[in-house]
């Protein structure tokens, strides 16, 4: 089996397997020393039915990488998938894989609202984001997986403009603010993706891929 992670003499061209905007300006800063090249518009939706958020994760990234070798001539070494969501303990852990799919016919602003209308009266606010990352060689079919999490709990109602998704209603350990209230660089260096994205240079950098950054923070990102 050929493993994903060759040392490379340049930055590393990576094809994300995402159209979501919030996670493309996120990923473009955590990964700066990177090419981010975001999944074509002409090309198809990418599948995500697993049951967890691993499953959906690979699946992301193997149909990507499987895809481009078919229809694309333009070099690309690695495809990048992510999965991640919102798992709040009084609802048993949902949205959780669900997140993306939740109430799908509300906007963002109706969604969180109706997340939080959701909670039992006088129930625990506990919640934490999750992020897990896929990662596989455009020349090879392994997966690698790095994750993420950030523990917090729900506000009363939603805060705040920055972020995206359910960045609004959540507010991280240590803080009164949620992230929607937070600056990026605060975000850059708590959010589950910024920890996933820490444990993926952390297996490139041996391999000269790209230096490490000790701060997260160095980059830029958003909450969810």
């Amino acid at each position: 089996m050929n493993s994903p992670l060759k040392a490379h003499s340049s930055p590393p061209r990576i094809l994300l397997a995402s159209r979501n905007a919030g996670k493309l300006r996120e990923f473009a800063g955590l990964l700066a020393e990177f090419t981010i090249i975001p999944w074509p518009a002409d090309a198809p939706e990418i599948p995500e039915d697993g049951a967890f958020f691993k499953d959906n994760a690979a699946q992301k990234a193997a149909f990507a990488r499987d895809w481009w070798r078919i229809h694309r001539e333009e070099p690309v070494d690695f495809s990048l998938a992510d999965d991640s969501g919102l798992c709040v303990d009084a609802l048993w852990g949902g949205p959780g894989v669900l997140s993306a799919r939740f109430a799908k016919e509300l906007s963002m602003v109706e969604k969180n609202r109706a997340l939080l209308a959701m909670l039992p009266l006088n129930a625990k606010r506990s919640a934490r984001f999750v992020c897990v990352l896929a990662l596989t060689s455009m020349a090879g079919n392994e997966l690698r997986f790095f994750e993420g999490s950030v523990e917090g709990g729900l506000a009363a109602e939603p805060r705040g403009q920055q972020g995206f998704g359910y960045d609004p209603i959540f507010i991280p350990e240590g803080f009164n603010q949620t992230f929607g209230e937070l600056s990026e660089d605060v975000k850059a260096r708590l959010s589950h993706r910024a920890q996933a994205v820490q444990a993926l240079r952390a297996a490139l950098a041996p391999l000269g891929a790209l230096v490490p950054r000790s701060d997260p923070g160095l980059g830029r990102g958003s909450g969810r």
